[in-house]
């Protein structure tokens, strides 16, 4: 079995949303500072967030793809979990946190020194840089909802690559923020009243708060230990049950390790008649074919079992399996 690599893809999305954060993230400070808005402050945070997120992502994705040895022989996938689940902490703690306080403080004093056209430039700019960070990750997007055969929404709500996921969502907040702050200090400019600039800073903190949620609440599922999409494991569940000598799979069980590696494990009834040697070469096809078909299946194994009475006669009417299981590497 080969070891786990890194998903250049995904390192590659990374990198360019944080290095275009680190660089808005200067701007927007200059000018909040210029300006004295809050909007343009929260702001500032919001893309400091953003550039620590990615650096623990980066993180999350180095430490994820190391290879199993002795102490974690299924590998480090999980750990690329904690880091995601922690830059998500910071985006809530940092990002959310300041935005609103800072938002209610500047409602309360009602205080602005400085030019805006400094905030509208340095807006504009870093609406232009996100747009094209946001362009990597939703090209991703489109190419691994192709290769799963599903929409791009279903992909990002399925996906067990949070690292894509993160960065969506994060430039795609990012732009809306930047609407929000534009607004803000328009209409702050045009009443001469700081209500609005303190809003649009709250507005920005609850959409922070929202994207913070959503994506720790992602890791979390993936940390304690998710199945792959309904869709993939009656994939999986075919295609075992396709093999020579196998009459029928009694219980299949799928875990997903990390964003790339999938563990199979099934009881399998084969026929009376089969062999020991038949009863190998089944086992072993079975793992040249799942992995053949989807590479971020990493581990197979089979048990064999005999059918009992109840096996024999399933109830018809049993739940087991119904409706979509959530999560997985393969979206259903």
């Amino acid at each position: 079995m080969t070891a786990p690599t890194v998903r250049t893809e995904s390192v590659g999305t990374v990198v360019v949303a944080g290095a275009a954060n680190l660089a808005i993230a200067a701007a927007k400070l200059v000018a909040g500072l210029i300006s004295g808005s809050a909007a343009m402050l929260s702001e500032a945070v919001h893309s400091v967030a953003d550039t620590t997120t990615e650096a623990l992502l980066y993180l999350a994705l180095r430490r994820g793809a190391r290879p199993p040895d002795a102490r974690r022989p299924f590998g480090y996938g999980k750990e690329s979990y904690v880091w995601a689940f922690l830059a998500a902490v910071f985006t809530f703690v940092a990002g959310a946190g300041f935005a609103v306080t800072h938002g209610v403080t500047t409602i309360l004093v009602h205080e602005h020194s400085g030019d805006y056209l400094v905030s509208y430039v340095v807006l504009a700019v870093s609406f232009v840089i996100e747009s094209v960070s946001l362009a990597r990750a939703a090209r991703q997007v489109r190419a691994e909802s192709r290769r799963w055969r599903t929409t791009p929404r279903r992909y990002l709500r399925l996906t067990a690559d949070t690292t894509v996921k993160a960065v969506f969502l994060e430039d795609s907040a990012a732009l809306i923020g930047l609407v929000l702050a534009a607004a803000g200090v328009a209409l702050s400019e045009l009443t001469g009243d700081e209500l609005y600039d303190g809003i649009a800073s709250i507005l920005i903190g609850v959409l922070l708060l929202v994207v913070a949620v959503t994506l720790a609440l992602r890791n979390l599922s993936l940390l304690v230990g998710r199945s792959v999409p309904a869709r993939l494991r009656q994939e999986i569940d075919r295609e075992l049950t396709d093999l020579p000598a196998v009459r029928r799979v009694d219980t299949l069980l799928t875990m997903q390790l990390g964003p790339a590696d999938i563990l199979v494990a099934a009881k399998v009834d084969f026929d009376d008649a089969a062999t020991g040697a038949q009863i190998e070469a089944a086992a072993d096809a079975a793992e040249r074919r799942l992995t053949g078909r989807y590479p971020e299946i990493r581990y197979v194994f089979l048990d064999p079992t005999r059918a009992t009475a109840r096996d024999a006669h399933p109830d018809p009417a049993s739940p087991a399996d119904a409706g979509e299981t959530p999560g997985g590497a393969g979206p259903d």
